[in-house]
Order: C-alpha cells, then sequence, then structure tokens
C-alpha cells in the first residue's frame, strides 16, 4: 500500500514537535533484532516474512555480509556509549539464522562480545526452527554462550500443519531431533519455545506436547492478522472468543498443576501486570518498545511483524552506514510504541483491562485507511483472557488472605 505512511496514524495525527516541546524523551533501544540470515529452510504457512504484505525480502542479500555486521556492531556500540546502557539483548534472526553456518555465526558472536563497551553486558541469543541443531551447530553455540528458542507448534500433527519444507514434508521429526540435542547436553542454552496458537489443534494436548523437552519457558503467539486481513477464524465484527477460549483451557491446565512445569510468557506478564508489575513483553502491558530490527543489507526497521499491514509498513528509512540509533528513537512508528496509553484508540481509554491488555500486539491494530490508531483485532479474546486470568489470581489472593496464618 504505496504512501500509507502519509496518510495514516502514527505518520499522519502524532505531534512528535509537541512531544520534544513537552521534554518528552524516547527510551534507548537495548534489544537488537539481527537478520543475520534473511532466508529460511521451511516454508511456514503463516510467515509473516515470507508470506506477509511486505516481500521486501526477495529484494535483500540472502545474509548480512561481514561491512553490514561490522557497522551493525558499531552503531549498538555507539548506542551503548551514548546511553550509558549497562545490558544490551542480540537476538540472531532470521530468515533462519543457522543458516548464515557456524564459522559466520562464531564471527559474529565474537564482534559483539568484543567491540561493545566492557562495561555492557552482552546476551546473545538466536531464535531457529531447530532443523539445523546438529551436534557441530550446538558445540559452537555453546563455546559462544549463545541462548536458544526453538519454534514448535505442538505435536507432530499441529506442528506438521504449518512448519513444512517448500516440498509439504513435514519439519516436527527434524526439530524434535534437534530440541532433543538442545535439551540434553546443551541444556544451559535453552530458553524456551515459540508456539502459534493454531484453533485446529487441541489447546491441552499441544501444551503437554510442548513440554515434552522440559523447556524453560513457552510464548503462545497469536497468528498475525489485522482488520483488514484479519487471523483465521476471527470474526472481525467483534463476535465470540475463539483464541481466548483456545488460551484459557491452557491457562487452566498450566495454572492448576500441582507442580510448576514450565513458565507461559503471555499468561506470566498479565499476572505480572495484574498484580500492579511493569510488562516486559512487547504484547502485553504499557511498557515502552525499546527494539530496533537490523536487516541483511543494514536498513533499521522497526519490529517486522508489521509486515502483515502493507508493504514497507517495518521500514524506518534508515540504515547502519548513515544514521546513528537516535534517528530512529523518533520515528513515528517507535515513538507510538513508547508513549503508552496515549497511542491507544479512543475506545481503549475506558476499557477495564486496557492497561493490562496494552492494545495487544502493535501489529494487530492496524486498518487499512486509518493506521495502528485501534484496538486490536483480537480485542475480544485479550479481554476475555485478560478477565478469566485475574478472577483466578483474585479468587486464590482472597483465599490465601482467609486462610489460617495468612
Amino acid at each position: 500500500m504505496p504512501g500509507a505512511e502519509y496518510t495514516e496514524w502514527p505518520f499522519h495525527g502524532l505531534d512528535i514537535a509537541a512531544l520534544r516541546a513537552s521534554g518528552w524523551l524516547p527510551l534507548a533501544f537495548s534489544e537488537f533484532i539481527v537478520k543475520i540470515h534473511g532466508r529460511c529452510n521451511l516454508a511456514c504457512d503463516y510467515c509473516y516474512v515470507y508470506e506477509g504484505a511486505d516481500q521486501s525480502w526477495r529484494a535483500r542479500p540472502s545474509a548480512m555480509a561481514p561491512e553490514v555486521l561490522a557497522a551493525t556492531v558499531e552503531r549498538i556500540a555507539e548506542h551503548v556509549r551514548d546511553h550509558s546502557l549497562t545490558d544490551v539483548a542480540i537476538v540472531l534472526h532470521g530468515g533462519e539464522p543457522l543458516l548464515a553456518g557456524t564459522a559466520a555465526i562464531a564471527r559474529a558472536v565474537t564482534k559483539f562480545r568484543t567491540s561493545l563497551p566492557s562495561s555492557c553486558d552482552v546476551e546473545v541469543s538466536a531464535q531457529t526452527n531447530g532443523v539445523l541443531l546438529t551436534e557441530s551447530m550446538l558445540a559452537m553455540l555453546d563455546e559462544h554462550d549463545v541462548g536458544i528458542s526453538v519454534s514448535l507448534d505442538g505435536d507432530r500433527e499441529g506442528h506438521d500443519r504449518h512448519r513444512r519444507r517448500a516440498n509439504g514434508r513435514g519439519s516436527h521429526a527434524e526439530v524434535m531431533r534437534g530440541l532433543n540435542r538442545l535439551a540434553g547436553e546443551h541444556r544451559r542454552l535453552y530458553r524456551g519455545l515459540l508456539c502459534t496458537v493454531d484453533l485446529d489443534n487441541d489447546p491441552v494436548r499441544t501444551y503437554e506436547a510442548l513440554l515434552e523437552t522440559g523447556p524453560p519457558r513457552v510464548d503462545f503467539l497469536l497468528p498475525h492478522g489485522t482488520w483488514t486481513t484479519p487471523p483465521p477464524r476471527r470474526p472481525v465484527d467483534g463476535g465470540g472468543t475463539p483464541y481466548a477460549d483456545w488460551l484459557i483451557a491452557v491457562f487452566d491446565r498450566w495454572y492448576h498443576a500441582p507442580r510448576k512445569e514450565t513458565g507461559v510468557r503471555m499468561f506470566e506478564e498479565i499476572m505480572n501486570v495484574l498484580l500492579g508489575g511493569q510488562s516486559r513483553s512487547e504484547s502485553v502491558g504499557l511498557s515502552p518498545v525499546a527494539m530496533l530490527v537490523i536487516d541483511t543489507d543494514g536498513t533499521l526497521q522497526q519490529v517486522d511483524s508489521l509486515k502483515v499491514s502493507y508493504a514497507g509498513a517495518p521500514e524506518t528509512g534508515l540504515t547502519v552506514f548513515d544514521h546513528r540509533f537516535d534517528e530512529a528513537l523518533w520515528h513515528p512508528g517507535v515513538v507510538a510504541r513508547q508513549i503508552g496509553s496515549a497511542a491507544l484508540a479512543p475506545s481503549c481509554g475506558t476499557c477495564a483491562v486496557r492497561d493490562v491488555c496494552g492494545g495487544g500486539a502493535y501489529a494487530h491494530r492496524y486498518r487499512e485507511g486509518q493506521g495502528y490508531l485501534n484496538p486490536s483485532v483480537y480485542c475480544p479474546d485479550l479481554m476475555r483472557l485478560i478477565g478469566h486470568i485475574g478472577r483466578t489470581v483474585q479468587r486464590d489472593l482472597v483465599l490465601a488472605q482467609s486462610a489460617p496464618g495468612g
């Protein structure tokens, strides 16, 4: 949708000059998503990179060149010094980042760790589909202390419905081989699993399948969609809560287990905010998002899930070669994700769960012709899920306080 940035919010309607004049300042970036490789060895049918409205990957290099990596490291180090940051997170991403190969990844991680100021703690991790978690790859990642998160959508049937090779062959068996290696000798690197919700999969069976390798955390992701291109079976007329119903079944199984089996990020973040804490998730609460994406060609982007909105949606027009990261901090899309409730739709203003929901994931608010100043397309689901979690926690708090010695 060329030209949308000139007519839709936040490019049109968000008064950044007024924010500057008021003394508001953005929060420095502390998480950097580095697209070390821009292609993938799977062809997942819901992938926002390859199946979304934005198809810019086709014109970008398949892998990050050494000069792009060098400039990226230099800009991150510059940003760390400018803002006296004491810790940053580097996430190797793609595509499939492990396609870059062991030598290139080792060089990249070494460069990050040796080039950033010694006063800054550098956490490096990779988000992978798990197919390439061979013994040699894991040995290298272990040597360089790179945390690993793996995408897994449940049991074989549920996973292979969407996460397949280009020839249609499922990837579950390959992923589980890699996961079993990771969860064994290299368990210290295991950060968790990412699972995209599929309403066709049984929620409890999916959750229990994810527990097989004992992940320290599971992150359930709602399928990316907008008001213009809704997620599967999400009624845009506001009727029904199919995704909340699915997630509530998982929550009840997780929450009422006799012992803690794993962390579930979405549920824990909702509970944390309900109890007065700050969110650490970009999809829950109103905490400012301090994340920047660097693509294989060195372009700076907002969160790349915006690719589901329209062609060019994540772009900032900036690059690691020509711009300091502070310039990206004042991009309208970045500012919108740092100003809390001021970036929410008017209809969110009186909502009882506004501060917990936080408007939901930013990409899910898009509507053609209006931009992102809308409630989430998942609004009814989020309201029902948060309400259920809130009532459950509140009931247990009351019981605990009324118990002898409570």
